[in-house]
């Protein structure tokens, strides 16, 4: 099967409150659990697991087009940050990503087109999330 086209998780129960064991296909399992009392602080809760799936998303989609642009880059760190609804659904309302880029060849200019064609294209994460959360992406240049 194409990974592309259809991923299959599995999740399963590992004790009496809400902590999971979960997988994709044959990667290796991850601890998913909710904030005690309900659960027991074993894992990461779903939510946390969504900022992650952004960031990963944000961060790979940048990668790769400023390497196509032969882009030198020494590093890069996405510091996440939801802000949930005080009502149920407690989701996010609102996401803010602080992008810190270290590259000696990069622009703001060049940096900022990449950040939409991110969020135009090539992230799904993003795209499935548009129009429900508000997405806010700061951005840092380090160039040494």
């Amino acid at each position: 099967m194409d990974k592309s086209r259809e991923l299959t998780a599995k999740i399963k129960l590992v004790n009496d409150k809400l902590h999971f064991s979960g997988s994709v296909d044959s990667n290796d399992p991850i601890s998913i659990d909710y904030i005690s009392p309900i659960g027991d602080d074993l894992g990461y809760t779903s939510l946390e697991l969504l900022l992650l799936s952004l960031s990963s998303c944000v961060g790979s989609s940048i990668l790769v087009i400023l390497r196509k642009m032969h882009k030198s880059i020494a590093g890069l760190e996405i510091n996440t940050t939801g802000l949930r609804n005080e009502n149920h659904p407690t989701c996010f309302h609102t996401i803010n990503l602080d992008l810190n880029l270290r590259s000696p060849n990069t622009s703001f200019e060049e940096l900022n087109k990449v950040i939409s064609l991110s969020e135009e294209t090539y992230c799904p994460v993003w795209a499935m999330l548009k129009g429900n959360v508000e997405i806010k992406i700061n951005s840092e240049i380090i160039s040494s």
